[in-house]
């Protein structure tokens, strides 16, 4: 029976960096989880374990700090390019690599209603990310958020699903609609504004969410991904992930109150997980579940 190695990569995953950069009285503070991945001739390592063709995970971790000293990090998706040229570019035998990035969003503390010079509060669970992957010759930018929790008190439905002996969901025609967004793009070029181009997509699915009367959670996903197509022309395709982060209506009728959706029990879990892509015509997905 023949038995070969198919395909493998190795890395260092979850490096934690901030960086200060002082511009005089005022710092600029950012926070990175930055995880590399190689790819390419590493046969010998797995067969005989000859190491001669391994970068360590520890020179890859070295690399990333070293980087972000020598030049400022900049957007995310040039740091990832910049730490992905350089393993593929340093070492024949890496043909392939995969930088992935996560931002941890600070905000400037206010005092006496000015922005602080050098103290900062985190801005909750939301983070920015982008995964660049260097394959030969071909370089793809995903970018993405993870994290942006919303909620809508009204202007949601849900009715008209089959019913059968184990379903006791209640339709509605008016409930909360709050889910947890984690969305990936593809971009179709490997250049571009990317701060312009993540600014303008994380305020066209708040502006999506907030204004698409929803029927159904899946309903929101396209319209949310359509809407991102039709204004950003650099967009290949866009994957969403959305948790339906449930709210039933609590039985007051014990205590002799009607409730009007007003007080709702939040669930934390389980919970109903929608995903889809929303394509541009011609493409073929390429983005993984996030």
């Amino acid at each position: 029976m023949a038995i070969r190695l198919g395909p493998n990569q190795y890395g260092k995953a979850e490096v934690r960096m901030v960086t200060v950069r002082r511009s005089g009285p005022v710092h600029h503070l950012r926070d990175l989880t930055v995880s590399t991945a190689l790819r390419g001739h590493l046969e010998r390592t797995h067969l005989t374990g000859d190491n001669a063709d391994v970068v360590a995970t520890d020179t890859q971790k070295n690399t990333v700090y070293a980087f972000a000293k020598q030049e400022p990090v900049g957007e995310i998706e040039d740091f990832a390019l910049r730490l992905g040229r350089h393993f593929t570019g340093e070492f024949d035998h890496i043909t392939g690599a995969r930088i992935r990035i996560e931002e941890h969003g600070w905000q400037r503390i206010t005092v006496g209603d000015e922005p602080h010079d050098h103290s900062f509060h985190r801005s909750g669970d939301e983070r920015r990310t982008t995964e660049v992957t260097f394959d030969g010759d071909r370089v793809r930018v995903l970018s993405g958020l993870t994290g942006l929790t919303v909620l809508k008190s009204t202007g949601s439905e849900f009715h008209g699903f089959p019913r059968d002996r184990y379903t006791t969901l209640a339709e509605t025609d008016d409930r909360i609609l709050a889910t947890a967004v984690t969305a990936r793009w593809r971009h179709r070029s490997s250049t571009g504004d990317w701060a312009t181009s993540f600014g303008e997509i994380r305020r066209i699915l708040l502006e999506t969410f907030a204004t698409k009367h929803s029927l159904s959670l899946q309903q929101t996903l396209y319209a949310m991904g359509e809407a991102v197509l039709l204004a950003r022309d650099e967009i290949a395709e866009i994957r969403l992930s959305l948790p339906n982060k449930h709210h039933f209506p609590v039985d007051l009728s014990p205590f002799g109150l009607t409730n009007e959706n007003e007080v709702f029990f939040a669930a934390d879990r389980p919970y109903g997980l929608i995903e889809g892509t929303v394509l541009r015509d011609g493409e073929v997905a390429e983005v993984d579940i996030p």
